[in-house]
């Protein structure tokens, strides 16, 4: 008999009940926060239990546990779950029940879980992105300043690449001593990041193997390979979605419309 766990998962504890097939519904657990204690509490469970994880900032590791025991966990969107259970009154419990329940009727608004394997992978594009942001704020700081003084470099298009670099070295000797002590800082920081960011994507190239479907994604105008790869490692499989329309609303490129009394109001654009 299929026995359907929930967790309600919190920063520092969590709450586990489960139900059965027929509905019968079982006690709720309180486990403290810990890998230690929430791995002890997976082997008291049933094998195979199916358990829906109400999803929150640190779900990979509760995943991971869950899956090294043998049970077969399903990432829960929050906001869906919470709609369909319609409870006027709100405790961790009754969550945690709610979420069973769900589950066991096979109504649980569930979050695609990709793979141990690429769930790790996708750090490395990740991180190249965070690299990518924090030169740009480099870049923009150090534009910034140049214009504060009328410091105009119309020679190149990128003052921060090669020839760019010489020619504002001569420049920054017209910036206040202070100021120019800055931006040269944020040079010498500039080119760290410029490295790691070269070293990232050395190693996304050794670990991450190239696919047919990132180089059909080359072949978008503007979507070089490295763009291809964090699309392809963020969409997964895309077979799993029903048609193009799903995989516009998982890119949350579709947006939010609220119509009423012949008025249409379209909001930001949501991931679905």
């Amino acid at each position: 008999m299929t026995r359907y766990s929930a967790c309600n998962a919190h920063k520092r504890y969590s709450i586990f009940t489960w139900v059965d097939e027929p509905g019968s519904l079982g006690s709720c657990v309180r486990v403290e926060d810990g890998q230690s204690k929430f791995r002890e509490y997976m082997k008291v469970i049933p094998p195979g239990s199916h358990i829906a994880v109400e999803t929150v900032g640190n779900w990979y590791w509760m995943v991971e546990e869950m899956e090294k025991a043998g049970h077969i966990p399903f990432l829960t969107n929050e906001g869906k779950a919470k709609a369909m259970m319609g409870q006027i009154n709100k405790t961790d419990k009754l969550d945690a029940r709610g979420l069973a329940l769900l589950l066991r009727n096979g109504t649980l608004p569930s979050i695609w879980i990709p793979p141990g394997k690429l769930r790790d992978e996708r750090e490395l594009p990740r991180a190249r992105m965070s690299l990518v942001r924090m030169r740009t704020t480099i870049k923009n700081r150090i534009l910034a300043t140049l214009t504060k003084y009328a410091i105009k470099i119309d020679e190149v298009s990128d003052i921060c690449g090669g020839t760019g670099r010489k020619i504002l070295a001569d420049r920054l000797q017209e910036l206040p001593p202070h100021t120019h002590h800055c931006v040269a800082k944020q040079l010498e920081l500039l080119d760290r990041v410029e490295e790691q960011i070269r070293e990232s994507e050395r190693q996304i190239k050794a670990v991450v193997r190239e696919t047919p479907a990132m180089q059909l994604l080359t072949t978008v105008p503007g979507v070089g390979m490295n763009l291809a790869v964090v699309i392809a490692m963020e969409v997964g499989d895309v077979n799993r979605f029903s048609g193009p329309e799903k995989l516009a609303s998982y890119a949350g490129t579709v947006p939010r419309v609220k119509a009423s009394r012949g008025k249409i109001f379209q909001g930001p654009f949501v991931l679905m």
